[in-house]
């Protein structure tokens, strides 16, 4: 038998991606999903606040995304009574988590922008 090499070990198994960094990067790489969690990682939001943070974004899309995100246990939705009821968006503790990748990322890409 070979020995694994520390490609094989990152990746989970021989000649291939790990399932667990591909289901995490294909939610994460949805279109907006990655800017909807970089936004909730300042601070938590309300819908039209996200709305306004993600230029470009439908509100239809965006209740979609924050469905998903919840469904995964990133995000976590309270909602207060009253009139209008108001609906705020948070990471939940699994999605905090992703905090310090998307700061890494955010630095990244900023250096990659600039770089080409």
């Amino acid at each position: 038998m070979e020995p694994i090499t520390s490609t094989q070990a990152q990746t989970g198994r021989a000649g291939g991606v790990c399932p667990h960094f591909h289901a995490a990067i294909e939610l994460i790489g949805k279109r907006w999903t990655g800017a909807i969690v970089c936004a909730l990682t300042e601070r938590p939001m309300r819908f039209g606040e996200l709305g306004k943070v993600v230029p470009g974004l439908s509100d239809r899309l965006l209740s979609q995304r924050l469905r998903e995100l919840e469904e995964e246990g990133l995000v976590e939705r309270e909602v207060e009574a009253g009139t209008p009821v108001r609906v705020t968006y948070s990471l939940t503790e699994v999605g905090r988590g992703l905090g310090p990748s998307i700061q890494e990322l955010k630095t990244w890409a900023k250096h990659w922008k600039r770089a080409g």
